[in-house]
């Protein structure tokens, strides 16, 4: 009777299998026959309640039909497989010999447009560029600029302090000392780029993060008219020969003499409107002599070299030139704003 059995389930799951189509149905079979409760499974228990004399046999044939099965099994699954991919390849098949899709090229960030305008002006005056570093200590980024601690025109910079001697730059100027104390006592004329970091609350107008081009120039005879010069001819090729430039007194600790230096308002040519706050006038940067004490700081004779500096930012010039209303829009990666430059 054992025995009958065992054949009559082989015949009738092999059956079954033949019929199975997908993965799904496939382990629903395993599960029915073969598993933990599976036909195949409880049936061979039983083997135990029959008469001694039965038992091998009936055990040997449940274990050749469990073998059986689980060969079929596994033939079973992988004829699905080859299926399925087959199935797939059809359905999914790619014409190699059609074009590639075009891949959108990449373009240059405005900022870096507007910093390589300015390497060029300033690469035609005879100006080389040299890097500072981002990290800055307190020494550097203040003191050997004429500002000791508790100088109040530190104030002047909202700083981001790692600690009590290290900082993220709060402008390019640490980058004067570093250029003259590499060079001293050669002539310099030098741009300092780089990013700069300040703790300020981030409006329409403000970063905490932005661009600043540093230049300084040190030789034996340089003065205020060398200056002015080259920061009126800075000033056309950058905003147009058509511009006027005016120079305001101003203070910074580390010029001496300090100029604030504007352009007659590109939006309204002078005339007064929102944008120059009915001045007719954009204040576009900050410069002046380079002060004695920071000529010394930097190793050079301020009773034999001279020397001027100045200091502008690259987003700000770049939101004059380009009628820009907001500073936020450089650095949120918004492709609507960065595909139009």
């Amino acid at each position: 009777m054992m025995l009958e059995e065992l054949r009559e389930l082989k015949e009738k799951a092999l059956q079954e299998l033949e019929g199975v189509s997908n993965s799904k149905e496939l382990e629903s079979w395993h599960i029915k026959y073969l598993g933990k409760k599976g036909r195949l499974t409880v049936l061979m228990r039983g083997i135990g309640r029959l008469p001694p004399q039965e038992r091998p046999a009936a055990g040997r044939l449940g274990n050749e039909v469990k073998a059986a099965l689980e060969s079929a099994y596994e033939a079973k699954g992988e004829a699905l497989k080859r299926e399925e991919l087959e199935r797939t390849l059809r359905e999914e098949r790619v014409d190699v010999t059609l074009p590639g899709r075009p891949v959108a090229l990449g373009r240059l960030h405005l900022s870096t447009q507007v910093l390589r305008e300015i390497y060029r002006i300033f690469a035609e005056m005879g100006f080389q560029i040299f890097e500072a570093p981002e990290v800055e200590t307190d020494l550097y980024n203040f003191e050997l600029l004429n500002m000791p601690p508790h100088h109040p025109a530190r104030d002047m910079w909202d700083t981001f302090y790692i600690n009590e001697q290290v900082l993220l730059r709060s402008h390019t100027s640490p980058g004067q000392i570093r250029v003259m104390r590499k060079y001293c006592p050669e002539p310099i004329r030098v741009i300092l780029p780089g990013k700069c970091y300040r703790y300020e609350q981030v409006t329409a107008r403000s970063e905490f993060m932005f661009h600043q081009v540093e230049g300084l120039a040190v030789g034996r005879r340089v003065t205020m008219a060398d200056l002015k010069g080259v920061l009126i001819e800075f000033c056309r090729q950058m905003f147009g020969a058509e511009r006027k430039v005016r120079f305001r007194c101003s203070y910074f600790p580390f010029t001496e003499p300090s100029v604030e230096v504007d352009i007659d308002c590109i939006i309204c040519g002078g005339k007064g409107c929102r944008v120059c706050k009915h001045t007719g006038w954009l204040q576009i940067l900050g410069a002046g002599m380079v002060h004695p004490q920071v000529l010394a700081n930097g190793g050079y004779d301020p009773t034999v070299f001279s020397g001027f500096a100045f200091g502008m930012g690259v987003e700000r010039p770049a939101m004059l030139k380009y009628r820009i209303d907001d500073i936020r829009y450089f650095f949120s990666n918004d492709l609507r704003f960065l595909e139009q430059f």
